[in-house]
């Protein structure tokens, strides 16, 4: 956002700052602001067993300020909320940045990329499970009589908050600043208050204790590194939403809100367990006196439906930009408010994840056994961007290879001995997002592998536009007959003649007076301006090549970007336009180039894609579809 130096401006952009920071508040800082309910907690088992001493507990407070403030202050908020995509942050807006100016090694970023994006979808799938569990669990502390409804309490929870995603969260999303906002405040405090119960606390601002502790403790130590990595979750949160709050409103927020909020909540809770050791089984509840803590866990349940809802729309938002980057096949989206085109609903991806999320409460049943599968899938995820980033600065900002690799390497080295710590709890539940992230890749590979194959196929067969253009208006008597109107043939290949063109001659006899070869192109930028939306080429009397370009945040919305056309002086009538589209019957080939179970995976993800007239926004009573079957 633009600063102006005028005096009258300064009380307005101040405004649009403190609204946009508040509303980051909800959004962006929702699952980081959970953490706290369990990652102390979480952290103090695997010392507690022969005893805790006060340097241990000042060495997990050390730990989990420090590493609050290298990940989370340095990299993210500080660094890559600049390596921004035209505005938009997120590792695939990043990953197609940087495909722009790929060399040798487009292949390697492809994959770093969807495995980035894969272990997101998987971190979509646990947090709401663990967040909301650990809420919950909160009752057990009100009245232990509350102890076997937790589960079934947390279930209907999640599945009311599945099934409002379809009706949009424009309206409650306005509520989720201030409650979180709230949260913060509530939290901070009962740290702030805490913090009296034993001033030695204040050592953990020491950064050699967090490194005496991981030096004393050996094995334990890095298991323990495990849990005090939940203190982050969330911070990829950051980078994705960076183009719905823009970059000084999230950084004002971090710094004036949440990250003092964190640190005194975190101290407030080494502090109550220094003073009273028997708090180490929940200190973050046990901080609040007994009158306080049903509403307590009340604005808990509420702050982890609300990060829930901020990494369930991520997800949303990640799989539209991966459907539009050529990596997933076609899916409904459904846009739930008219002002703001980021709120928007995927069907598919909601009921994948309700089922996962319902699957991941029943499996495990408490956020202490789930704790232990969280933490693979984000650390992976921060180790993927650390990576994506070293290209970035080569790339983007011109820097040497030493110089990057100076700044990044050693930053690469911490969340890489964090990923290690996390993959030892692989046996207890953490292979889960392991085997999600590794479904995902899969299909992501999949479906690009099996779309450049059959690109390539049908290539071979492809007759040449301009020479099928000349040869059709050549005059004879087995032209085909001039029928009135307009057609618009789609096609992803504007050098081939469409095969739907080609059907409708054969099977039809006729060529309307006016003919439009559409292609439509996701650009590797997040939007595309309406100056560059259109373009169009006269190739004869009859035929126009049309191009639309979309960028990978946008509907491509065909029947509203036809207009653009017609003001360009492109005359046409659209209640007297067929659009034709080519739909191929894939049938499995034993010499396709992929294994049979992948030549089957890529068929089937074909087959459920949504019908094109849908996702282009096609005039649904004007679409005229011609099959034929392709070997793959």
């Amino acid at each position: 956002m633009t600063q102006s130096h005028a005096p009258s401006h300064e009380p307005k952009d101040l405004r649009r700052l403190l609204i946009l920071g508040l509303g980051s508040i909800g959004v962006v800082y929702g699952d980081i602001g959970t953490s706290p309910l369990y990652a102390f907690r979480e952290a103090l088992r695997p010392v507690s067993h022969d005893g805790l001493t006060d340097v241990e507990i000042i060495g997990l407070i050390s730990l989990m300020i420090w590493t609050l403030t290298i990940i989370v202050t340095i990299k993210y908020v500080l660094f890559l909320l600049r390596a921004d995509n035209q505005g938009e942050g997120g590792t695939l807006s990043l990953l197609a940045l940087l495909m722009k100016s790929a060399n040798g090694h487009a292949s390697i970023l492809f994959f770093m990329g969807i495995a980035g994006a894969a272990l997101f979808i998987g971190d979509a799938m646990i947090t709401p499970a663990l967040s909301v569990l650990s809420a919950v669990e909160g009752l057990k502390l009100v009245t232990p009589a509350l102890s076997e409804y937790v589960v079934p309490i947390a279930v209907v929870i999640l599945l009311m908050l599945f099934a409002v995603q379809s009706k949009g969260t424009a309206a409650v999303s306005n509520f989720f600043g201030p409650i979180t906002l709230v949260w913060f405040l509530v939290m901070g405090g009962i740290g702030l208050v805490h913090i009296a119960d034993d001033m030695a606390i204040f050592k953990a601002f020491n950064p050699y204790y967090a490194v005496s502790f991981m030096l004393t403790e050996g094995y334990v130590g890095i298991i323990v590194l495990g849990a005090v990595f939940l203190t982050v979750t969330g911070a990829e949160a950051l980078y994705a939403d960076l183009g719905h709050f823009g970059r000084r409103p999230i950084q004002w927020a971090w710094f004036l809100i949440v990250f003092p909020a964190l640190t005194l909540n975190y101290l407030g809770q080494g502090a109550f367990v220094l003073r009273n050791p028997e708090a180490m089984s929940d200190p973050f509840f046990l901080m609040f006196p007994k009158w306080a803590l049903l509403p307590v866990v009340i604005l808990a349940t509420a702050a982890t439906i609300i990060a829930s809802q901020a990494v369930i729309t991520g997800a949303f938002s990640l799989t539209r930009q991966a459907i539009h980057l050529g990596f997933l096949p076609r899916m409904a989206i459904f846009h739930t408010s008219e002002t703001h085109t980021g709120q928007i609903y995927l069907p598919n991806v909601n009921t994948l994840l309700m089922f996962g999320v319902m699957a991941l409460v029943f499996v495990f049943g408490s956020s202490e056994s789930l704790a232990t599968a969280y933490g693979i899938s984000v650390t992976g995820a921060m180790v993927v961007t650390t990576v994506l980033s070293f290209e970035f600065l080569r790339m983007r900002w011109n820097w040497s290879a030493l110089a990057a690799a100076a700044v990044l390497v050693p930053l690469f080295a911490l969340e890489f001995i964090f990923l290690g710590a996390n993959m030892l709890k692989v046996h207890d539940g953490g292979y889960v997002p392991v085997l999600i992230a590794a479904t995902f890749i899969i299909i992501m590979w999949t479906w690009r592998r099996g779309t450049e194959i059959l690109h390539a196929k049908t290539r071979h067969i492809d007759i040449p536009l301009a020479s099928f253009i000349k040869s059709i208006e050549r005059k004879s008597e087995h032209a085909p007959v001039a029928v009135p109107g307009t057609a618009v043939f789609l096609t992803s290949d504007p050098e081939s003649t469409p095969a739907a063109l080609l059907h409708n001659i054969k099977h039809n006899h006729v060529l309307h007076n006016q003919n439009f070869i559409l292609t439509i192109r996701t650009a590797n930028t997040p939007k595309v301006p309406k100056s560059e939306r259109v373009s169009m080429q006269p190739l004869s009397d009859r035929f126009t090549l049309l191009e639309m370009r979309f960028g990978f945040m946008e509907t491509q919305n065909v029947s509203q970007a036809l207009g653009l056309f017609r003001k360009s002086g492109l005359k046409f009538d659209i209640m007297s336009t067929s659009f034709y589209l080519g739909r191929r019957k894939l049938v499995p080939d034993a010499e396709s180039g992929m294994p049979h179970w992948q030549d089957r995976l890529f068929i089937a993800l074909a087959n459920a894609a949504i019908d094109p007239s849908d996702y282009f926004r096609l005039p649904t009573n004007r679409v005229v579809e011609l099959g034929s079957h392709v070997i793959i």
